[in-house]
């Protein structure tokens, strides 16, 4: 990153100091101005990350970082949270296209049948009205051309959808990848530090360790809360050990924070799939359990993998409430978005998703994608 930049670490650390000074404290338009520029000018998050750091790190001789009550920690904090602002609210603008793209798709979808019908129509006037044959079958022609040109349309606009997700999916794996490589890190190196000045002090320096220990406990927070962020954006576990110990290290997960009963059931030979179809499979497993969380009131969940003719079939099912699914799949209905996202991601690898909701019995979400084999979807 140049110190050219209008979000230069000199320009970062003059408006931060500006934010912490008790006589002008900030409300955080100036750090929201900062993270418009950061965005506009192509930092990461990770860079906008290094600049706090290097600021607090140059404040620490004005300001006590490592006493709550002082409020600067708190401060500082919130800068660098509404720095993000700019960042966060670019995600949300893609989420946003991404729900028109599908509107269209739904538009395009509707035309297309509506074309068919006008087809079947002429198809009758040719048999009725045999005098009319010419300017039927240009009439016809014409309509066949139209219905051709939205099949078009509508392929590029599922395209474009798919390239989406994949693109998110690896811009999360690289965010991933730098939380754990650069900034988790930076604070272990931190807090072993200070464990070694803490040791290190000398007797009747109780105050020293005191705020020592201290910042290492907020040093042990932020790498708490860097692993969770990570995790969340994609689990080094499904790169690294593959899909069925990333579904039990996230269910476990869940299941604590959330006091719900997941059972796993997994057939080993899942790990054959390439890394396109486990990312897949875990994110709509992931999708799913997030539903039964937010709105599904249950008490037990079983997530099942097994082998099925020459396809993999995952199943998430849960004992809380049922739902009306083409209900929840009208157009207009927000909660209808993740069970979209699920089905343009198993339809990108060739396979099907179903969903199966019945009062008493709870829901059942069905993935089925096959192998890969030659000439199927990459």
């Amino acid at each position: 990153m140049k110190n050219s930049l209008p979000t230069s670490s000199a320009a970062y650390l003059a408006a931060l100091r500006r934010h912490l000074h008790p006589k002008r404290p900030g409300n955080g338009d100036h750090a929201q101005g900062l993270g418009r520029a950061a965005l506009a000018a192509g930092v990461t998050t990770r860079e906008l990350a290094t600049m706090h750091h290097r600021a607090v790190a140059a404040l620490a001789s004005v300001y006590d970082f490592s006493d709550f009550s002082a409020g600067a920690i708190k401060r500082a904090a919130f800068f660098f949270t509404q720095a993000l602002v700019p960042i966060e609210a670019a995600e949300r603008a893609t989420q946003k296209t991404n729900r028109l793209l599908r509107q269209r798709n739904e538009t395009l979808r509707r035309h297309t049948a509506k074309l068919a019908a006008g087809n079947r129509r002429l198809g009758r006037e040719v048999e009725l009205r045999k005098a009319g044959e010419a300017v039927i079958r240009k009439d016809k022609a014409q309509f066949q051309k139209l219905y051709s040109e939205s099949q078009i349309m509508q392929r590029k606009l599922r395209l474009l959808t798919r390239q989406i997700i994949a693109a998110q999916e690896e811009e999360r794996k690289e965010i991933s990848r730098e939380l754990h490589d650069e900034v988790v890190q930076t604070l272990v190196g931190i807090n072993v530090a200070l464990s070694a000045l803490k040791k290190g002090a000398a007797v009747g320096l109780e105050s020293l360790q005191a705020k020592i220990a201290r910042t290492q406990r907020l040093v042990e927070a932020s790498v708490n809360e860097v692993h969770r962020f990570a995790r969340e954006l994609r689990p080094a576990v499904l790169d690294d050990l593959g899909l069925i110990p990333a579904l039990h290290t996230y269910s476990a997960n869940l299941a604590l924070r959330k006091k719900l009963k997941i059972h796993l059931t997994a057939f080993g030979g899942t790990e054959a799939l390439d890394d396109t179809r486990r990312t897949v499979l875990f994110r709509v497993a992931q999708e799913a359990l997030t539903n039964v969380v937010r709105h599904a009131q249950a008490a037990r969940v079983g997530l099942s993998i097994r082998k099925v003719g020459g396809a993999i079939r995952m199943e998430v099912s849960d004992n809380g409430k049922a739902f009306q699914v083409e209900k929840v799949l009208l157009a207009g209905n927000r909660n209808r978005l993740g069970l979209i996202g699920m089905k343009e991601r198993v339809e990108m690898v060739g396979g099907t998703l179903a969903v199966v909701s019945s009062p008493g019995k709870g829901t059942t979400v069905r993935a089925e994608i096959p192998f890969k084999t030659e000439g199927s979807p990459k």
